[in-house]
Order: C-alpha cells, then structure tokens, then sequence
C-alpha cells in the first residue's frame, strides 16, 4: 500500500497516516499479466462447485472498461464460468454498496412469482483498482486493492446444504454527497461526519426486519476501508469493537464492494463462527450509499440434519 501511495504522489506523513490512523498496511494489486476477468471466473467456478445457475450478478465499482475487460466481456465471463444460457446483469453506479445490493437483488429473484425451487443466482464482486494509482485512492480515507469473490444465493430444494440463511436487508442513501470522489473538501468532512449515524440506521433497519436488537448481532462483517472509521462507530453506537471482524484490514485493506463477503469467508475458515449466530455484512461508499445484509449461520451446515430441515420460503447460500 506504501509503494501506491507513493507512486501516486503522496507525502509521507499522509502516508503514516493510513497506516496508523487506518490500519492499513498490506493491498493486494493484480500483476501486469494478470486479469480481473480471470480472478471472477476462478472465483465463480468455485462458487458453482460444478453445477449451473440461471443467474448471473455483477456488483462492481469501477467502470469495466476502466480495467480493460473491452467489447464482449459478459460473454466471455459466462464461457468461462460454463454459464453460456445464463442471464448476465452488472449492479454499479452505487459505489461499494454494489456487492451487497447484489445479494438483495438474488433475494428478489427468489421472491418473484414464477419462482422455481432449486433456482440459483451466481453473485459476483470485484474490480481492479485502474492501472492509474492515483484512481486507487479515497483522500484522507482509504486505498482500494484488487479482489474478487462469489456466492451462489439459492432457495431450498434439498439438495443444497447451505451455510447461511438470509435474515434481512436494510439500505440508506443520502443525495447531498452524489458528487462521491469529486466532493469539495468541506462535503468530504462532512460525508465522514455523517457515516456513523447513516450505517446506524441500516443497521437499525435491517435488525428490525430481522426481528432482532444490536445486542442479538453476533459479528459484524465490515467495510475494511479504515479502522479509525469502525473505532469511531463503537464509540458512538455502544457495539463493542470485538464483534467487529477486522482481523483482514491490515492483511487485505479496502477492496471495494468484496470487503464483507472477504471478512465472512476469513471468519468462517479460521473457525470462529457458530451456528445460529447472526451476521451483519456491511458495506458503504462515497455518493452516499449505506447497505446492510443479515444472514444466520445454519445448523444444518455443522451436522448431518437433513437439507430438507430448512424452511421453505428461506433463500440460503
């Protein structure tokens, strides 16, 4: 992270400053031979785990033709998954929101009517920061690195073990910041002033909708642009910090939209997670958008208990 916040013409101080202040430290970048396009379709085929899906989601928030991907990028994407028939829609122009909105939308595609037992959505995220170093940063707030990730959403149909169950959803958006990286320096002070209380509500919102209170969230899977930003938002909310799963900020940093599904994917494979806990993912960008996502970890996904356990109407992953 050093390395492009130098090439990218900043001080050091300013440099001491993510590093201390942030808790940044490490950001993956892809390397000159290496491609976004190839990053989501490994992710993808990881995700599908050799079966289809009828849907595919892309939540990113870069411009695609600012990483290079060119004419017939969806295409390729789908030949490379081995998902030739399958619909292929972008989620942008919602900044790192993206991701998460994604997975509110493969829940609205359970929801539809002429909804099919055994559906599946492929949600993707991810974006190559730019070839241009400077594009990689937020100023005063974070730096953004390369990652990809992939989730398949599917409702029951017994024949998938699912690890976790959608609870609900809550979202905000405040206009007075829709100039996002191009705000003045005073709508960025207050844009960061303003972050807490914004991510607070969605949080409310999406607790509510779950039938649950803060204390009843177990792990909070953050946005990783800045620990001072997560130390700020305990402080103010009274959610203790240790809930917070940080664990990958100064591994990993800011990846964009990916940050969430990273940190849960992080918690879940060093163990810490258990069943019946509920998990909050989080997400929020310049513009300014808030999202919130609620899932619970199954126990059907730490025995031997029957997929057809599951209820129903649940959309599960």
């Amino acid at each position: 992270m050093d390395r492009i916040l130098e090439r990218a013409g900043s001080s050091l101080l300013e440099r001491r400053m993510f590093a201390k202040f942030h808790g940044l430290r490490d950001s993956p970048t892809l390397a000159p031979d290496e491609s976004m396009e190839e990053l989501l379709v490994e992710a993808g085929r990881d995700a599908l785990g050799g079966r289809g899906a009828d849907v595919v989601l892309y939540g990113h928030t870069q411009s695609v033709q600012d990483f290079a991907c060119g004419p017939g990028f969806a295409q390729r994407l789908r030949g490379g998954l081995g998902l030739p028939g399958a619909g292929f829609y972008g989620v942008s122009q919602i900044n790192c929101v993206s991701v998460l909105r994604a997975l509110e939308m493969a829940r609205c595609y359970h929801s539809r009517t002429a909804a099919r037992p055994g559906d599946r959505v492929l949600v993707l995220g991810g974006d190559h920061g730019s070839v241009a170093d400077a594009a990689r940063i937020v100023p005063r707030v974070t730096v953004a690195g390369d990652a990809a990730v992939a989730v398949v959403v599917h409702s029951s149909d017994g024949n998938d073990v699912p690890r976790y169950r959608y609870l609900s959803g809550g979202a905000l958006r405040d206009g007075r910041f829709h100039r996002s990286l191009r705000m003045t320096t005073r709508e960025l002070t207050l844009f960061s002033q303003s972050c807490v209380g914004h991510l607070a509500a969605a949080l409310q919102e999406a607790a509510d909708g779950a039938g649950i209170g803060f204390p009843e969230i177990d792990w909070i899977m953050p946005d990783l642009s800045s620990a001072l930003f997560w130390r700020n938002f305990c402080r103010e909310t009274g959610i203790q910090q240790e809930r917070i799963s940080l664990d990958l900020l100064p591994k990993r940093g800011h990846n964009n939209g990916v940050d969430a599904l990273s940190a849960l994917q992080h918690a879940d494979m060093t163990g810490r997670l258990r069943p019946g806990e509920r998990i909050a993912l989080v997400a929020l960008g310049p513009g300014a958008y808030f999202q919130v996502v609620i899932v619970e970890v199954t126990p059907e996904s730490f025995s031997d208990l029957s997929r057809e356990s599951a209820p129903e109407e649940s959309t599960e992953w």
